[in-house]
């Protein structure tokens, strides 16, 4: 599930990513590991079938293991090696049953389901986590989910829980459902999804204990039967313990033969998902301004929390197969990597690149548009086809820091500047008087070629372009100044030579849009820092080698700056100085 494992010392436990385990506390043996499950990579789960991995001095000395590898899907492969003293509660697998395997072959995992953990140091960790889960580190009630750990015994995220049994002392059970890894950040940022994801299959747990604990009440009432037995000394009460006979496994108590492949299946699905989730950037030297803009727009979750920005939504919004669907495709086939389907637009034509919008455009509209963007004007776009829209608009965001873009896709009115400097409408939306007079804006209509009556406004592109027979009108709400921002040269100068690809060239304005947030940076604090005379703030605009045609975009840029880094500016002992 959780790629990153910073404090990992030991090449084992490197490969475990994160260990999921159901854990239960035996009224005779204590605390007890009862199933597992792990992801393996490569061919890591081919060792543990071929007896190459080293074994746990926890374990018996006589183990069985089976010989047969299995499909890619969850079919019995791996053995499972519980001790033989071990009652029925503490069993998951019977000695010498095999447990499961679902691999995911685009990815090269495989997910490995066994009573215990096969290496002797992950094995140390998980059993020191399933000991302080079910003893110490439990919450108000003794029912709900926990953190605890270490640098040097791993991170736990516990849930504990009651399960009903009929023959047990109090009427129930307890158990807890543990995810153990390394990585403290990773898994607090996984809290609320690990927490819907185990309180979702807990529930399911109680639910059929429910059912089978009233059944067996209905049929044989023991409370009323325990009230009518004499009391036990201390000496009978543990010679009656070491019968065994109350002790039941939790297919019993559920009356669900198919539970353990069931857990699998979803401990399997939590730990595949978990780790599509959260993406992990490389940060080269102090944080940039984009970092910060995003932690201010971070929501705080009810347990105290932040959401993170996830690779893939929909696994926020998924949830693991119920037990009725699973089921009917026993054995288990591990679904294809999550794919995200485009939304559903109609058929209008889009634009690919930076390059692609210039070409399409002509360099002199592209330079004006270009010159609208970087000043902070309002672009508002007007087209039939919604997905032209949304390219053009998300082209033009490329050339402006995070901070400074402000989009409304669409909307079926227009929207003000204050709110949003990209907008995109539907043909023919009208703008409110006061807008067309006083505000700065550049208005684009995108012409379908049934709206382009003559062939003055329409696009001189190539035949086999997607925007052949289109046409384009553009307004602005007053001219441009003759020159335009230094970056724009740049920008401009790059897209010139067909030599660099859209990738060069996004990584060329990621490094362009970092130099002028720098000079940004530079001017806000100088400018904060004291009271500055206009020959002063000329003097630092000649140093950062700026020019008066850069002005408003400075200006612009300033209001990209978030909250918290704006405070980080002036509270910082980096900038300059009276």
């Amino acid at each position: 599930m959780m790629r990153k494992m910073c404090a990992l010392k030991n090449d084992n436990l490197y490969k475990m990513n994160a260990v999921m385990a159901l854990c239960h506390f035996c009224e005779l043996h204590g605390p007890s590991i009862l199933f597992c499950t792990q992801a393996f990579h490569a061919a890591d789960p081919q060792d543990v079938l071929d007896g190459k991995v080293k074994k746990n001095s926890y374990y018996p000395k006589k183990r069985s293991r089976s010989s047969s590898t299995g499909s890619a899907s969850s079919q019995p492969g791996i053995a499972n090696n519980p001790k033989t003293e071990l009652c029925e509660a503490c069993r998951s697998f019977q000695p010498g049953q095999p447990g499961f395997v679902s691999s995911d072959h685009e990815a090269h995992i495989s997910y490995v389901s066994m009573q215990y953990p096969d290496q002797p140091q992950l094995f140390s960790i998980v059993r020191n986590a399933c000991v302080r889960s079910l003893s110490c580190e439990v919450c108000q009630g003794r029912e709900g989910p926990v953190f605890f750990g270490d640098d040097d015994h791993g991170y736990v995220f516990s849930y504990t829980f009651f399960i009903k049994d009929s023959k047990a002392r109090g009427f129930q059970r307890f158990y807890s459902i543990i995810v153990v890894m390394m990585d403290r950040i990773y898994l607090l940022n996984s809290w609320p999804f690990i927490v819907k994801n185990v309180r979702t299959l807990i529930g399911e747990l109680q639910t059929k204990a429910v059912k089978v604990y009233e059944q067996e009440q209905t049929a044989t009432p023991q409370r009323a039967q325990r009230m009518g037995q004499e009391f036990f000394t201390k000496d009978q009460f543990f010679r009656r313990r070491g019968g065994g006979s109350t002790y039941r496994s939790m297919t019993d108590l559920t009356d669900d033969k198919n539970l353990f492949r069931y857990i699998h299946m979803t401990f399997t699905w939590v730990l595949k998902t978990g780790s599509s989730r959260i993406v992990e950037k490389v940060l080269q030297g102090p944080p940039k301004e984009e970092t910060v803009v995003d932690l201010d727009k971070e929501e705080e979750t009810e347990e105290g929390f932040i959401k993170v920005e996830t690779k893939l939504k929909e696994a926020e919004t998924e949830t693991p197969p119920n037990e009725e669907e699973f089921l009917q495709h026993i054995p288990i086939e591990m679904a294809n990597p999550l794919i995200v389907e485009e939304p559903c637009n109609d058929n209008g034509p889009v634009f690919t690149s930076l390059r692609d919008l210039r070409k399409v455009f002509g360099s002199l509209n592209f330079h004006d548009l270009a010159h609208h963007v970087l000043i902070g004007n309002q672009i508002i776009v007007r087209s039939q086809h919604l997905n032209t829209i949304n390219s053009l608009l998300n082209i033009l965001k490329s050339i402006l820091p995070n901070g400074c873009c402000k989009l409304v896709p669409f909307s079926e009115k227009y929207q003000p500047s204050w709110s949003c400097n990209f907008l995109g409408l539907p043909p023919f939306t009208g703008l409110p008087p006061h807008v067309i007079e006083n505000e700065q804006y550049i208005l684009l209509d995108v012409l379908s070629p049934d709206m382009c009556p003559t062939n003055s406004n329409r696009l001189c592109v190539t035949e086999d372009s997607p925007f052949h027979g289109y046409g384009i009108n553009m307004t602005s709400s007053q001219p441009l100044p003759d020159k335009g921002p230094t970056i724009l040269a740049k920008i401009e100068s790059i897209l010139d030579s067909s030599h660099f690809t859209p990738e060069v060239v996004l990584t060329y304005l990621v490094c362009l849009q970092e130099e002028w947030m720098n000079k940004v940076k530079v001017v806000y604090k100088y400018s904060r820092t004291g009271k500055r005379s206009e020959d002063e703030m000329e003097q630092l605009l000649k140093v950062l080698k700026t020019e008066e045609s850069d002005q408003q975009l400075l200006k612009f840029w300033k209001t990209g700056l978030s909250s918290q880094y704006r405070s980080h500016l002036l509270t910082s002992n980096i900038g300059t100085q009276s």
